[in-house]
Formats: C-alpha cells, sequence, structure tokens
C-alpha cells in the first residue's frame, strides 16, 4: 500500500508530532511513551519522515477478534519512511481514527517502515 496522504515532519519535530497524535488518537501516556520509545530512535535522526496512519483497509487486513468483546478497540498502525527532503503531500484528516475510551479497551500499537515511492511524488 502507498499512502496518499499523511504528514512530513523534520526529524527532530518527530518526538512532539508523535505526542499529539497519539494522544488524539486515543492512548494514554504509558501506551504513547512505550510507542515513541520504540520508534522515536529510528526516526529521530532522519532529516524529515513520512508518516502515515493506516485506517480502515489495515484493519480489514488485520482483523481481530477478543474475547470478551471490549467497548473499544484502539488501533494504531504508523506507515513510516525516512526522507531526505521535504515533500509535498496532503495532510491525512485522522479523525475517523479517532476513539474515546469506554469501559473494557484494548489497544494494538505498532508501526511499518516502508519503502514506497514516496519521495518521487
Amino acid at each position: 500500500m502507498i499512502p496518499k496522504d499523511g504528514f512530513v515532519i523534520a526529524g527532530e519535530e518527530t518526538s512532539a508530532f508523535l505526542e499529539e497524535k497519539l494522544a488524539y488518537l486515543g492512548l494514554n501516556r504509558r501506551e504513547a511513551n512505550e510507542f515513541i520509545m520504540y520508534w522515536l530512535p529510528r526516526m529521530e535522526n532522519n532529516p524529515y519522515n513520512f508518516i502515515h496512519f493506516a485506517g480502515k483497509e489495515y484493519e480489514e487486513q488485520a482483523a481481530i477478534s477478543v474475547n470478551p468483546k471490549p467497548e473499544t478497540i484502539i488501533r494504531v498502525m504508523m506507515l513510516t519512511q525516512a526522507l531526505q527532503t521535504n515533500i509535498n503531500i496532503p495532510l491525512q484528516d485522522l479523525s475517523s481514527l479517532k476513539k474515546t475510551r469506554k469501559g473494557f479497551t484494548v489497544v494494538e500499537w505498532g508501526g511499518s517502515v516502508i519503502d514506497s515511492i514516496i519521495e518521487k511524488i
């Protein structure tokens, strides 16, 4: 999958960007910290990072079943690619991915480094 939208963030601004977006997507502080501790060392020294958060297509391809059924499922799957230069790409609207916790909540977070044609757009 080659994303058609997303964010291009300077390497040194990646931590603040991830903190803001992960909170918006529904991760609590501890979950966001774990995500950032894993991903930031792979991203902070890049000149730029392309970041896209996968949505329905990912959830359909990687369906999960949890028993007992949770009231809320928060799935954060980040696709990222290191970039040497800043590129223009349409900003991703994350409103359809935003979740509000209610009751028993299952959280899944992950990511994947992509190697696509992003820089040729």
